[in-house]
């Protein structure tokens, strides 16, 4: 069994048992408006903004429109955050992406709704396993994905998001660099292949991308024909070559607005599909197939730790406790270099 495997294992197992203790919410339209309107009333009062990632749900998407905040990918948050003049950042999504977010903003608070919330290809990456992984090639030039703890930026040459994770490869490797990748296989062997570049990864996956099927999506695609595949690179390579479009999440976003196509399966977390809905409203979106529940996914195309996000845990964010998030100022100063040489590379695109 490889490290991924036994990590994705010991982490599906985490994620099930915390769902098994997890009340399912249920509440009314009217309860949900109520709850809205005494989030964006707090946020008010405390001079803060609501930052929300495209995979947490509709109504938290829609929340932070409403109140002035942001919808986006995990470094836009952090850059909407650092350039907005509240005092205070409400980060729904997952630990990494408010750790980003005070790292680029260290003069803010930056609270989450849970600090539970985190991320398989984070925690399937400890920064003392990754740094022993680093030292035994020390010629390798360390590019790590966003979906990382701050220590493991902090370690690495670079940081790089899905959407110029191989412009920065390219780029590495005309430069005759060789580079060890970390922490998500698929992203990795997607770079590899499309840049040509050496590389080395670590082996660590996504639970949700990990689970779909191009055996699936092929059967989808018999009965939709006209439909175009939009899948994101942290997928299976058995996915990836049966896509129609890779990219980010930005980035399939704009494929699908783009494209000809009224017609899309698409292989990333199904968050998305209001954003999707919002920016082509006229076409229809299907969630690509997975393994199902009767397999190894409890909460198959839809990240468990995202859900945690909830109106419930946004309308206690000033009141918990335990919930904002600190990065230790030497860490969070060695973490910006490799941040900001991303952010200089991405402004010469």
């Amino acid at each position: 069994m490889s490290l991924a495997s036994d990590n994705l294992d010991r982490i599906r197992q985490q994620v099930s048992d915390h769902l098994d203790k997890a009340e399912q919410v249920q509440r009314s339209k009217q309860q949900t408006q109520a709850l809205m309107e005494s989030i964006a009333q707090k946020l008010e009062q405390e001079d803060a903004v609501l930052v929300a990632h495209y995979y947490t749900a509709p109504e938290v998407q829609a929340l932070a429109e409403q109140t002035g905040g942001f919808v986006s990918d995990s470094l836009e948050m952090a850059r909407f955050g650092r350039d907005h003049p509240a005092k205070t950042l409400i980060v729904a999504g997952v630990k990494f992406m408010g750790e980003t977010a005070k790292i680029l903003t260290p003069n803010k608070r930056v609270l989450m709704p849970t600090l539970e919330a985190t991320c398989s290809l984070d925690i399937g990456c400890p920064i003392d396993q990754f740094d022993a992984f680093c030292n035994q090639h020390p010629d390798r030039t360390v590019v790590v994905y966003a979906n990382t703890s701050a220590a493991v930026k902090a370690r690495a040459d670079w940081v790089v998001t899905s959407s110029i994770a191989l412009q920065v490869a390219e780029h590495l490797n005309q430069k005759g660099e060789k580079i060890l990748w970390a922490p998500d296989r698929h992203l990795g062997a997607y770079v590899k292949k499309a840049s040509g570049a050496d590389i080395i990864a670590w082996d660590g996956a996504c639970i949700v991308h990990e689970e779909f099927k191009a055996r699936g999506i092929l059967d989808l695609k018999r009965a939709h024909p006209d439909a175009e595949v939009l899948a994101h690179p942290e997928s299976p390579d058995a996915v990836l070559e049966i896509a129609d479009q890779i990219g980010s999440t930005t980035q399939i976003i704009q494929a699908a607005v783009s494209s000809k196509a009224s017609k899309f399966i698409v292989a990333t977390d199904q968050g998305i599909f209001y954003k999707l809905q919002q920016a082509a409203p006229g076409k229809t979106f299907m969630i690509a197939p997975t393994a199902g529940n009767g397999a190894t996914c409890r909460s198959c195309a839809n990240c468990p730790w995202m859900a945690m996000n909830e109106l419930e845990a946004l309308d206690r964010v000033f009141e918990v406790g335990g919930n904002e998030i600190f990065v230790e100022p030497a860490l969070a100063e060695r973490a910006m270099l490799p941040l900001e040489r991303m952010l200089s590379f991405k402004a010469t695109l």
